[in-house]
C-alpha cells in the first residue's frame, strides 16, 4: 500500500500523491463462486461475447475517456514542470523553453484529439452518436511515447533539483537543522526552502517514486501492449474500409497520367513544349 508506506516513511508533505492515490492492481482469485442466474449477463453465446467490444460502443467511449484523463494529467504535470524551472532558475534558458514547448505540444495534441472525437462523432444506432474511433485509436499509440517523453524531459531539465531535498517534513521542525535548510535548500526567484521542497517532492512523487514509475508503466500499457495499439489502428481502418479509401485516393492520382502525359482535362501537359524538347535533343 502506497498510502500505508507514506504514513510510515513520511507524511503527505513528503508523498503528496502516493498518500492519496493508492491504486495498486490486485490478483483476485475466485475458485468457488455461485452466481445467481438472474445476474448472468451472457452465457454460452460466443458470438455475443465476441461482439461486445466492437458492437457495444465500448472502445470509442473507452478511448475518449482515456484521452481526456491523460490530457488533464499532463495539464497538471506541465504546471509542475513550469514551476520547477522557475525554482531552479533555468526558466529563461532557450533549451528549457524549447522542451517545455514540447510538453505543451503533447498536451495540446491530446486535447485536440478529444475535441475532434466529440465534434466529429460517428453515427451509431437509434440516433445515438459515438466519439470518432480513429482519433481514440491514435491517442492509444501516442500516449505510449508521449508520457515517457514528458517524464524524460522532467528528469533531464529539473535534474538534481528533484532529489536535492531533505528527507522529511520533520526536518523543518528541527530548530538546529532548519537554518541550514532555509539557507541551502531555498529556490531561485524568491522561493523559500519549504516552497521549493514541497514542489519538488510533489513532482518527484509524480515521476520518480515507485508510484511515479508505476504510472509510466501504466501509460505505456493502459490500452494494450505496445504492438497491439499499433496493429489495432491498421486492423480497424482496414475493416471499416478506410484503408481501401486511402488506396483509392492514391489510385486516382495514378490514373491521372500515363506515358504520354496527363489523362484528365484539368491538367496541362504543354505538348508544344514537349515538342520543343524533342527537337532540342535531336
Amino acid at each position: 500500500s502506497y498510502a500505508a508506506t507514506a504514513a510510515v516513511m513520511g507524511s503527505p508533505f513528503d508523498y503528496p500523491l502516493s498518500s492519496r492515490l493508492d491504486e495498486n492492481d490486485t490478483i483476485f482469485v475466485l475458485d468457488k463462486v455461485l452466481i445467481p442466474w438472474e445476474n448472468v449477463f451472457l452465457y454460452g453465446d460466443v458470438d455475443q461475447v465476441n461482439g461486445f467490444a466492437p458492437k457495444s460502443g465500448f472502445i470509442p467511449r473507452l478511448t475518449f475517456h482515456g484521452c481526456i484523463r491523460l490530457a488533464v494529467k499532463i495539464d497538471f504535470i506541465a504546471g509542475l514542470l513550469a514551476k520547477a524551472v522557475e525554482m531552479t532558475g533555468t526558466k529563461d534558458f532557450r533549451g528549457i523553453q524549447a522542451r517545455i514547448g514540447e510538453v505543451l505540444a503533447w498536451r495540446n495534441m491530446f486535447w485536440a484529439l478529444t475535441d475532434a472525437a466529440a465534434r466529429n462523432p460517428e453515427e451509431w444506432k437509434d440516433g445515438a452518436l459515438l466519439p470518432r474511433l480513429e482519433y481514440g485509436m491514435a491517442y492509444r499509440w501516442f500516449m505510449t511515447i508521449g508520457y515517457p517523453r514528458i517524464k524524460e524531459i522532467i528528469e533531464q531539465d529539473v535534474a538534481s533539483g528533484l532529489i536535492y531535498v531533505n528527507s522529511s517534513a520533520e526536518d523543518f521542525k528541527n530548530p538546529e537543522v532548519r537554518p541550514y535548510l532555509d539557507k541551502y535548500v531555498r529556490g531561485s526567484n524568491g522561493y523559500d526552502a519549504v516552497s521549493r521542497v514541497k514542489l519538488m517532492k510533489l513532482l518527484w512523487d509524480a515521476v520518480g517514486t515507485e508510484f511515479g514509475g508505476r504510472h509510466e508503466l501504466y501509460e505505456r500499457n493502459y490500452s494494450g501492449n505496445h504492438e497491439a495499439v499499433r496493429s489495432d489502428i491498421y486492423t480497424t481502418q482496414m475493416e471499416t474500409g478506410q484503408l481501401d479509401a486511402y488506396k483509392g485516393f492514391a489510385e486516382q492520382c495514378l490514373q491521372e497520367y500515363d506515358l504520354d502525359g496527363w489523362t484528365v482535362p484539368d491538367l496541362e501537359s504543354f505538348q508544344d513544349l514537349r515538342g520543343a524538347r524533342k527537337n532540342f535533343w535531336h
